[in-house]
C-alpha cells in the first residue's frame, strides 16, 4: 500500500460536526469517513475504478448427529 499523504483541510464547523456524527454512527474516525466519502464520489463519477471489492459470506454450519454426541 502506498504511504498516505497529509493534507490540511479548512472546513465549515457545521459540516465538520455533521461528518463527526456520521463517522461516529459508522464507527470510523472523521479522517476515515472523509476518505470513504471522497473515494465513493470518485468511483461514482467514474474518475477511479474499484480495484477490489471484498465480500464476506457467512455460512451456517450444520453438525451431523454423530458430531453432536461427542
Amino acid at each position: 500500500m502506498a504511504a498516505k499523504k497529509s493534507f490540511p483541510l479548512r472546513i465549515n464547523p457545521e459540516v465538520l460536526a455533521a461528518v463527526q456524527r456520521w463517522s461516529d454512527d459508522e464507527l470510523r474516525s472523521v479522517n476515515a469517513q472523509i476518505e470513504y466519502v471522497l473515494r465513493e464520489a470518485l468511483v461514482k463519477s467514474g474518475r477511479v475504478k474499484i480495484v477490489q471489492k471484498v465480500i464476506t459470506v457467512v455460512e451456517d454450519v450444520v453438525q451431523s448427529p454423530d458430531e453432536t454426541k461427542k
